[in-house]
């Protein structure tokens, strides 16, 4: 079998010309030692057109075609996509984007023609100076990684010319201090602030993109106030001299070996100049959801699936901020025929409405084994609803015509410690026996209030913000806390309400903590202790008005031993008001559920 390949094309991208789909010979396949401490290696390939030969970067996002042996010595390969760039001294470097293996090295017998090393004309030298014959001068001067000739016509320029030329962003590194590069903002994050030893201030980030890579930029501070009223995420801009750094992958799924970060001196310049069509969009990477088993977790993935179901929308309090944000899991299927739980959170939750099946696309989900396999939105993440594009109309299809009967199996195990809303009745709670394992269960139900005990339902307590242990009331009519180690002229109430709650099947006591119960009571812990000081009457009927009520009730089921007792403890970790719509919602989803099953 014979092979033919682009004889005089490497010359020809030389001298500035950029010919279509070359075919070249791989002679080599070299991996770059780098100065620059980094997680993604970098190769080289030596390139034949069986009449020159020469050296090509190739971009981190092939380098599985390596691992693979995709690109082994000899292999023919096609370059579907490839730009070249300007380096220090004028140098050049082509870097490869997109390839077509057109036979591989253990189909090819043997190297193709006699290849010489590519060489063209150098500048002159001063005079006195020995100067190089142009037949016998390397590439752009003495040969290194991927260098190419200053032979190319200038890449375009910024409005006015007073900016650098516009460079990929593929070729950007740490060593190159003056650039400007042309990319369209994909993703732009939220002003956060930030304390620690060494001060406070403030910083958001964004993602850019052009036809060549993709890349994180981070602006800090006097940046942060200057640039993000100013940036608009979907427009093209050109950026330039920022600095780059290695990029930490634990936090950004973009396959890009450094990212950016705005200085002082950073300029940024909408591009109103020329069509921009030619800067793609959100670009994605997606993974089947059945390959998730297989990744490792804490990994950034690009995921899509029709949300086959959504949880209910809750409020957790972080550790980290002790602020309450809310949470929703939205459960998502795609023709893996598999399940995977994605929680989102803040305004996503709020306003996402799962009950027209849309499908959901998310660049940079972070992948947990928490419960299996399952995903998480992040600040940096980004969430498209129905996307118009190729694979959202085939599982939009799929799951239309077939999916929505077939019987799909979950990758993400129902979960304690709240992260998984786990819907039971009562009834299913007792017969499942929840609680009986070395952990406590979590469960949601919908159930009705009945009655409150109002019998030791509250306690004085240290009037400390960052301590409720009771405390001791003294005889000159102070308060001992003993965890404190102090006394206090006055306390605060805090309510223990015991609770019985029934739904349909079953009934059951649950213990209800401080804002549980003021939510069961509708009043704050001060008013009602007050109350029951001056009022017995109002109190009485405070406790009354809160029977026959329903919520949805967050429970925590564990069996514990005390006194040489044991037994079943439930307690409430979080209630809601019960959203008829939303509850709805749930109640269509289970009939789907069920009638697809």
């Amino acid at each position: 079998m014979s092979f033919r390949l682009s004889k005089g094309n490497l010359e020809m991208i030389a001298n500035g010309s950029q010919p279509q789909k070359p075919v070249f010979q791989i002679l080599g396949c070299k991996k770059i030692n780098s100065t620059v401490q980094s997680n993604t290696d970098r190769y080289r390939l030596l390139l034949s057109d069986g009449v020159k030969s020469h050296s090509a970067m190739l971009a981190t996002q092939l380098n599985s075609k390596v691992a693979s042996g995709d690109l082994d010595p000899r292999t023919i390969i096609q370059l579907d996509k490839y730009i070249c760039n300007t380096i220090a001294d004028n140098k050049r470097v082509m870097i490869i984007l997109e390839i077509s293996v057109v036979a591989k090295g253990s189909e090819v017998t043997t190297r193709i023609g006699n290849p010489e090393p590519l060489t063209v004309g150098g500048a002159r030298k001063p005079a006195g100076q020995q100067q190089q014959s142009p037949q016998n001068k390397p590439m752009g001067g003495p040969r290194k990684d991927g260098d190419m000739t200053n032979q190319m016509p200038k890449l375009p320029t910024t409005p006015g010319g007073g900016m650098s030329k516009v460079f990929p962003i593929a070729s950007l590194t740490p060593y190159q201090n003056r650039w400007t590069i042309r990319a369209r903002v994909t993703n732009k994050g939220k002003v956060r602030n930030w304390s620690n030893s060494r001060g406070e201030g403030c910083l958001f980030s964004m993602d850019l993109i052009d036809d060549s890579a993709e890349i994180r930029a981070t602006a800090f501070n006097d940046q942060c106030r200057k640039f993000f009223d100013m940036i608009t995420v979907g427009k093209v801009y050109y950026f330039s001299r920022g600095t780059l750094k290695t990029a930490n992958k634990q936090y950004t799924s973009i396959k890009n070996d450094y990212e950016m970060t705005f200085t002082g001196e950073t300029q940024v310049q909408l591009c109103d100049d020329v069509n921009t069509d030619d800067i793609p969009d959100v670009q994605f990477d997606f993974k089947p959801i059945s390959k998730l088993e297989e990744i490792e977790k804490d990994t950034m993935v690009d995921i899509i699936g029709v949300c086959k179901s959504t949880g209910e929308l809750t409020t957790i309090t972080t550790r980290a901020t002790n602020k309450e944000v809310s949470k929703k899991d939205v459960h998502l299927v795609d023709d893996s025929e598999k399940v995977v739980t994605m929680t989102l959170w803040g305004e996503e939750a709020e306003k996402f409405d799962g009950s027209s099946c849309p499908v959901i696309a998310i660049k940079g989900a972070k992948l947990s084994d928490y419960g299996g396999r399952s995903l998480s939105m992040l600040q940096s993440s980004v969430l498209q609803i129905n996307p118009d594009i190729p694979r959202a109309h085939h599982l939009k299809g799929w799951y239309d015509g077939v999916g929505q009967s077939k019987e799909i199996q979950s990758i993400s195990e129902q979960r304690s410690g709240g992260a998984s809303t786990n819907w039971k009745n009562l009834s299913e709670v007792r017969s499942n026996n929840l609680g009986m394992g070395e952990k406590p269960d979590y469960f949601t139900a919908k159930a009705t209030v009945v009655f409150i005990r109002k019998e030791n339902c509250m306690y004085k307590a240290c009037p400390s913000s960052e301590c409720n242990k009771k405390v001791i009331e003294n005889t000159d009519g102070t308060y001992r806390c003993e965890k404190c180690n102090k006394e206090y002229p006055d306390f605060k109430y805090r309510l223990l309400l015991s609770a019985n709650v029934v739904d349909f099947g079953d009934g059951q006591w649950a213990t209800c903590f401080q804002d549980q119960a003021e939510t069961l009571l509708g009043q704050n812990a001060d008013y009602v202790g007050n109350l029951r000081d001056t009022n017995e009457v109002e109190y009485d009927e405070l406790f009354q008005e809160a029977n026959f009520k329903s919520y949805n009730f967050r429970m925590r089921i564990k069996q514990e031993t005390y006194n040489d007792e044991t037994r079943l403890k439930t307690s409430v970790v979080d209630v809601k008001r019960l959203d008829f719509k939303e509850y709805t919602k749930k109640l269509i989803m289970d009939i789907r559920s069920l009638a697809s099953s």
